[in-house]
C-alpha cells in the first residue's frame, strides 16, 4: 500500500508541475487667408520649416509658361561646370525656331559667341526664349529634344507627379504642363544651383554690353519700373504668360523679419477677350497679398518642449513606484497663426499602458501626434525622463503571484486536493477493513 501511495503522490506532483507551465506559443498646415485670390492655383510654403501654409488647387495641371525656364536653368547648371568660361556660338537654325511665335527674346544674334553665364542671364532676366533654345541645343549636343528629355527625367527625380515638359521655354503645348506643388519642388532645388538666386533676382544687367542691357520682366522686384507691383521683400524668381492659355504666372520668394517664403501663382486672368483690355497682373497681386498675410499673421510657435513632462504611464518591476514620466525626444516648433492658443492644439498619443524596468533616460516609448483645426502638424517621439533600475525581488514576487493565480496552477492544486481526498478515503477504507479482520477473542466458560 505504501508503494502504491508513493507512486500516486509522485505522479500528482509531476502532473502539477507540468500543468503549471503554459504551453509555449509562437508569438502635416494650411490656413485661411483674408483676401480673395484671383490665381487659379496658388501655393505658399515657409522655406524655414518646409510647411505649406496655403494652397489652392495645388495638384491641378496648369500651363507654366516661362516659369519653365527654372527647369531649363537646372539642367544647364548640372551639365556645365564653368559658366563664365564656357562659350556657345549662336546658330541661325536655332533662332529660326521662334519665327512667327511673337515670344519674348533677349536679342541674341547669329554667329556671336556668348558664355553660359551670359545666356543664363538672357534666359532669366528678360525671359529670352532664344536663350532657352540655344542652351538646350548646346547641352543636348545639338538635340533640343534630348534636352527636353533631360528636363522630364529631372522632374521625375525630384518627385514631380503632375509635370511634363515639351520644350525649354514654355510656349504652349498640350503636353507641356505642371502643378504649383511640383513647381515648388523644382524651384527649391533650383535655389541650390550656382548663381541661381543672384541671376533670378537681377533687375538690370549689361552682361551683353552697354548697348544691349537686359531688364527684368518681374515688376515685383523692380523698384524703378515695377510701380504698384513692387514689393520690397520679394526676391526673384520668374514670371510667365502665354496669354489667356496660361494666364499670368509668377514664381517668387520673399524674406522679412527672419522668415522666408516661396510663392507660386498660376492662371490669373490675362486679357478680356471681348474688349481686348489687359487685366492687372493677378499673379503678382496674389503673391504680394499672400506674403503680407503670412508676415502679419503667422509666427513660429513652440508646440512642445523637450523639457516638458507630457505624459505618465505605468511602470512594472521598480521598487516603491508604479509610474514613470515621459518627455518629448526633441522640441517641436511650427508656423501657426499668431492668435492660436496652445490649448487648441490636439494631441493624440500612441503609448503602451505600462512598461517594465529597467529603463534608461531617453528610451523611446511611443509618439504624440499634434494637430490644429483638423490639420496634422507633426509627430514627436516620447521618451522616458529618468533612469530606473529593476527590482529582482519584485520580479520573483510577481512570478510567484502569476503562478499561483494562473488557471493551470489552480487546476493542478485542484487535482492534488482530489488526489489527497482520494488518499484519505483509501486510508479510511483500508483501516476499516483491517479492523474487520481482527480475530474474535474466545472466553473460557466456568
Amino acid at each position: 500500500m505504501k508503494k502504491v501511495l508513493s507512486v500516486l503522490v509522485s505522479a500528482v506532483f509531476f502532473l502539477s508541475a507540468f500543468l503549471a507551465v503554459p504551453p509555449v506559443r509562437a508569438s502635416a498646415a494650411e490656413f485661411a487667408v483674408d483676401f480673395a485670390a484671383e490665381s487659379k492655383s496658388l501655393y505658399l510654403e515657409n522655406l524655414d520649416t518646409g510647411i505649406v501654409v496655403y494652397a489652392k488647387e495645388p495638384e491641378a495641371r496648369r500651363y507654366p509658361a516661362s516659369t519653365t525656364k527654372i527647369m531649363t536653368y537646372i539642367v544647364t547648371a548640372e551639365n556645365v561646370k564653368d559658366f563664365k568660361n564656357t562659350f556657345v556660338k549662336i546658330k541661325a537654325k536655332t533662332l529660326k525656331l521662334l519665327e512667327g511665335t511673337g515670344s519674348s527674346v533677349a536679342g541674341l544674334e547669329e554667329g556671336e559667341s556668348l558664355s553660359i553665364y551670359q545666356l543664363l542671364n538672357c534666359l532669366m532676366i528678360p525671359s529670352g526664349n532664344d536663350a532657352a533654345l540655344v542652351l538646350a541645343d548646346y547641352v543636348g549636343n545639338g538635340s533640343i529634344q534630348t534636352f527636353v528629355d533631360m528636363m522630364n527625367e529631372k522632374a521625375e527625380e525630384l518627385g514631380c507627379t503632375g509635370t511634363h515638359f515639351s520644350n525649354p521655354h514654355g510656349l504652349n503645348d498640350p503636353n507641356h504642363y505642371t502643378t504649383v506643388s511640383d513647381m515648388a519642388k523644382i524651384t527649391k532645388y533650383a535655389l541650390q544651383m550656382p548663381m541661381f538666386e543672384e541671376i533670378s533676382n537681377t533687375t538690370y544687367s549689361e552682361c551683353l554690353g552697354e548697348d544691349r542691357y537686359l531688364i527684368t520682366t518681374n515688376s515685383m522686384i523692380d523698384q524703378t519700373r515695377g510701380g504698384s507691383y513692387y514689393y520690397e521683400y520679394a526676391k526673384g524668381i520668374k514670371t510667365g504668360s502665354t496669354g489667356n492659355d496660361s494666364g499670368y504666372c509668377l514664381v517668387s520668394t520673399a524674406e522679412k523679419d527672419g522668415f522666408s517664403y516661396l510663392c507660386i501663382a498660376y492662371g490669373a486672368k490675362y486679357e478680356d477677350e471681348e474688349t481686348g483690355e489687359y487685366y492687372e497682373n493677378g499673379a503678382m497681386i496674389d503673391s504680394k497679398n499672400l506674403y503680407e498675410w503670412a508676415f502679419d499673421n503667422l509666427e513660429m510657435k513652440t508646440i512642445i518642449d523637450k523639457k516638458d513632462i507630457v505624459k505618465e504611464i505605468g511602470l512594472k518591476y521598480a521598487w516603491n513606484r508604479d509610474t514613470i514620466q515621459l518627455s518629448p525626444k526633441e522640441s517641436y516648433s511650427t508656423i501657426l497663426p499668431s492668435d492660436v492658443q496652445m490649448s487648441s492644439i490636439d494631441r493624440e498619443y500612441s503609448l503602451p499602458e505600462s512598461i517594465e524596468a529597467p529603463v534608461k533616460a531617453g528610451d523611446k516609448v511611443g509618439t504624440v501626434t499634434l494637430s490644429y483645426a483638423g490639420k496634422e502638424l507633426g509627430t514627436v517621439e516620447l521618451v522616458v525622463s529618468e533612469t530606473v533600475e529593476r527590482s529582482e525581488l519584485l520580479i520573483v514576487m510577481n512570478a510567484v503571484r502569476n503562478m499561483v493565480t494562473s488557471v493551470w496552477f489552480i487546476i493542478a492544486v485542484g487535482i492534488i486536493i482530489l488526489f489527497f481526498l482520494g488518499y484519505i478515503v483509501l486510508v479510511a477504507l483500508y483501516n476499516r477493513k483491517k479492523r474487520n479482520r481482527r480475530p474474535v477473542k474466545k472466553y473460557r466458560k466456568f
